[in-house]
């Protein structure tokens, strides 16, 4: 299958690799919680290979402990992997939860990033050196856009 096909969704079961969401746990909600955990991490260093809040995070980490601490979800390790799973977003159409793919570093999907509403993300770039919010605006991060991923599906 190839990188970015979609693989069938159902809220809390992508690819085998998660569990159900929690109980009581709407899909709106499940979104609403990753965002506020996602915000929460914002100013913690990078740190390439890093997937906890007390050493630092690289991109992939960020989004790994982001669906961790919210739905007790293992994603997979990488970026690449991660843009495996989920339905594919036009980026027109992406809502807060999704997760955005950029090519930064050469090759496909090699950066990823949390939506946190219209045209905003939240990532790990090594830039700075902290988990920051950003804007999808402006040539940079236009142009690298490699796609969405829903894991989360809404009615």
């Amino acid at each position: 299958q190839s990188p970015g096909a979609s693989r069938p969704v159902t809220p809390g079961s992508i690819g085998g690799h998660f569990a159900a969401l929690p109980p009581a746990l709407t899909p709106d909600a499940a979104a609403r919680e990753l965002v506020a955990q996602a915000l929460l991490l914002v100013g913690s260093p990078y740190r390439w290979g890093g997937s906890r809040a007390e050493s630092g995070f690289d991109c992939s980490g960020l989004i790994r402990y982001v669906f961790a601490e919210s739905l007790q979800w293992r994603l997979p390790g990488s970026a690449r992997e991660q843009f495996r799973v989920g339905q594919e977003v036009d980026r027109d159409s992406l809502l807060p939860a999704d997760l955005l793919f950029f090519s930064t570093a050469g090759s496909q999907a090699s950066h990823v990033g949390l939506c946190i509403g219209p045209r905003r993300f939240v990532h790990a770039p090594s830039a700075r050196g902290v988990v920051r919010i950003e804007e999808l605006r402006g040539h940079y991060w236009l142009s690298q856009f490699d796609g969405g991923r829903r894991l989360i599906l809404r009615s």
